[in-house]
């Protein structure tokens, strides 16, 4: 293992999120899936600084080792690096394409500009009957102290003369009351104005007793709560816990600036909003551009075209049930309708045979309907039984009150224990039939959400296989006790593959054996398809595969650790990544087993908070006909070559080249399950 070498977690993020700005860059992307794909980055990129920039740097500060200090020092001024490339770009991308793309087309998205008068005028009416009521000037020299800018809102400090007396106002951008984007159509032109611009146009009549010598947006990026039993072990955890305050008050990593504001001004922000240990990074003149996402211009040309959920016919008398006691169903979302999963929950609310259901919830859908069947169930009298998980980031607001709401309703919760979250994605109905009681499993790669499953590809098997329903119940059984996995040997697991059981062991096992078959002489190959791959001990067993000449193929859709094509270590393994109009969520794991393939699919990354620190549910697929579904989408997948890169040596996204005829991937998985 220690001759082996891997991709730094941080800096393989941002070789992703790089691929995400490039599809922005994609001229064959529809005009406003390219700002949105801008919108995206942005957003990555708050979420960075926000959980991931906290870590590096306390582990920066902790290592005691001077070497793996200066290590770390190093990964941290490549990771600033990297986003000063990728915040050029981005740039580039909006002032030299996209918004010239739009003013072809008679829209004006007014950026760093003026707007002619008439505009201005009726942008004047606009801010004196709906902005001003939402804005709360803080004069810096006579604020108390209780003045705190908050997480990644927006701001402008506002510089004042009165009489040769020089004054600060630190002003709100209220973004969070008013849209960020005001349009006014006239002479058939459409300008959309920033908020910001609009505040900015009208400080003067804001501050009419003064002069206003000079406006400047910034923001502030504080760090998340991070679940540091999620990220780190032992002492270390112990030690970055105390120096991490709550969330919204935590401590600031970047204070994010506009060019231009003078020096004097800006250490005067700096001491007064205690903002030293922050980064401070000069940016552009407007932050927040995740709104991007929401820019009111109307053209059905500029979006992806439709691609309207496919639905699954079903009898109309029939149950659901009866269908899956007749063979495993697969749904594909969000290529396939998501109103099978909803009917699932819905049927076992009110038929009169099922008694007890149990469920697993990570993130819950903000107007959960399948929260809204859980209560029905108990009130109609069944079991219900959810196990919620609080920890998960920047859900946990949203998963605590439908909890309440739950346990109101009669349902039993359960929350799971600290240091432990659970992440499997699975529920269960338990239903009468005369004198024996029948099991019908859900166990999904995503999370139980209707609102996610409309843009995350993933997949949801139905099954009434008797062993793995009863695996699923001894899970459930053992969670609700709420106490620590201390022995892989707890629960005997033989179908499922549970992290903190035997997960990770049947992982490796299953590697070994294609790396014995490769050295008989006899077939072998491992294809993967992961959010993340990071945990050594798996990487580890794939660079022996590789040595000993399995093929092994990766789909990785963010962090990879594993470092392909290195001669001697891993030239075997290839690595594709697919960013397209969908968000690549599925994890599926074939094994080639000389013939006899075993598949595999679920919750888990191979993490190491998903393998040391998580509750995970992976679980085989043995039905002929889902499993040939499978194997078919993966194979399409693998094909891509519009929308999928391929991850080099040196952690660049180089494209797959095309030999013969496009394949975009989403789009023929699509046309494949379309068809009769």
């Amino acid at each position: 293992m220690e001759n082996y070498s891997f991709f730094d977690r941080d800096l393989s993020w941002l070789s992703f999120n790089g691929r995400v700005l490039n599809e922005a860059a994609n001229a064959d992307v529809p005009l406003l899936e390219r700002m949105r794909f801008l919108s995206i980055y942005s957003s990555n990129l708050d979420e960075f600084y926000r959980v991931r920039m906290p870590a590096m740097m306390a582990l920066q500060r902790i290592k005691k080792d001077e070497d793996a200090k200066a290590e770390r020092g190093i990964v941290l001024q490549q990771a600033a690096e990297i986003i000063h490339q990728q915040q050029e770009q981005f740039g580039q991308i909006l002032t030299r394409q996209l918004i010239p793309a739009l003013r072809q087309h008679n829209v004006h998205l007014v950026y760093n500009e003026p707007v002619p008068g008439d505009v201005q005028q009726l942008l004047y009416d606009y801010f004196v009957t709906q902005v001003m009521a939402f804005l709360q000037p803080v004069y810096l020299q006579k604020a108390t102290g209780d003045f705190f800018p908050l997480n990644n809102k927006l701001y402008m400090t506002v510089t004042l003369l009165q009489d040769d007396r020089e004054e600060v106002v630190v002003l709100n951008i209220p973004a969070e009351d008013l849209p960020r984007f005001h349009t006014i159509t006239t002479g058939g032109i459409q300008y959309v104005i920033f908020l910001d611009d609009i505040i900015r146009w009208n400080l003067q009549y804001l501050f009419a007793d003064n002069t206003v010598s000079g406006a400047y947006s910034f923001k502030i990026t504080r760090d998340a709560e991070l679940d540091l039993h999620d990220e780190y072990e032992g002492d270390i955890a112990e030690k970055i816990e105390k120096q991490i305050a709550k969330r919204d008050f935590g401590l600031a990593t970047r204070f994010l600036y506009q060019p231009g504001i003078p020096p004097h001004i800006l250490q005067t922000l700096i001491q007064q909003l205690k903002l030293e240990s922050a980064g401070v990074v000069e940016g552009g003149r407007y932050h927040n551009l995740k709104d991007l996402a929401v820019l009111p211009v109307n053209n059905p040309a500029w979006s992806y075209p439709s691609q309207p959920p496919l639905k699954k016919k079903m009898l109309p008398s029939s149950s659901l049930f009866d269908e899956i006691k007749t063979s495993d169903r697969i749904v594909h979302t969000p290529y396939q309708s998501y109103d099978t999963i909803l009917r699932f929950f819905n049927e076992a609310s009110v038929n009169s045979s099922v008694e007890e259901i149990y469920v697993m919830l990570y993130r819950v859908a903000s107007e959960s309907k399948i929260v809204h069947a859980l209560m029905s169930a108990a009130r109609n009298g069944k079991k219900v039984t959810v196990l919620v998980e609080l920890k998960a980031r920047f859900d946990e607001a949203n998963n605590l009150k439908w909890a309440r709401k739950m346990k109101d309703a009669g349902v039993s919760i359960i929350y799971s224990i600290p240091g432990l979250k659970v992440h499997a994605k699975i529920a269960l109905v338990k239903k009468r039939n005369g004198e024996r009681m029948e099991y019908y499993g859900m166990l999904a790669t995503g999370n139980l959400n209707e609102s996610t499953a409309r843009f995350y590809t993933d997949h949801i098997l139905l099954t009434a296989h008797r062993e793995i329903t009863r695996e699923m119940e001894l899970l459930f059984i053992f969670l609700g006790k709420r106490k620590r996995p201390v022995s892989p040997d707890q629960l005997p697991f033989r179908h499922l593959l549970v992290a903190q059981f035997n997960m990770q062991q049947r992982f490796i096992d299953m590697i070994d054996r294609e790396i014995s078959n490769a050295q008989q002489g006899l077939p072998s190959g491992i294809t993967i398809k992961l959010n993340n791959i990071e945990e050594r001990v798996l990487i580890g067993k794939l660079y022996e595969a590789s040595q000993a000449g399995v093929p092994v193929k990766l789909i990785v859709r963010s962090i990879c650790c594993l470092q392909p094509g290195i001669a001697g270590m891993s030239e075997n393994i290839t690595i594709r990544r697919i960013v397209d109009r969908y968000l690549e969520h599925g994890r599926i794991f074939l094994f080639h087993n000389n013939g006899q393939e075993e598949l595999y699919m679920g919750s888990s990354d191979w993490m190491n908070r998903s393998m040391y620190r998580r509750i995970e549910v992976c679980f085989p697929v043995y039905d002929t006909k889902v499993r040939n579904e499978v194997y078919h989408i993966l194979s399409i997948q693998w094909e891509d070559n519009s929308q999928a890169v391929s991850l080099n040596a040196g952690i660049e996204n180089i494209p797959v080249p095309v030999y013969g005829k496009d394949v975009r991937s989403q789009q023929v998985i699509y046309e494949w399950l379309s068809a009769p």
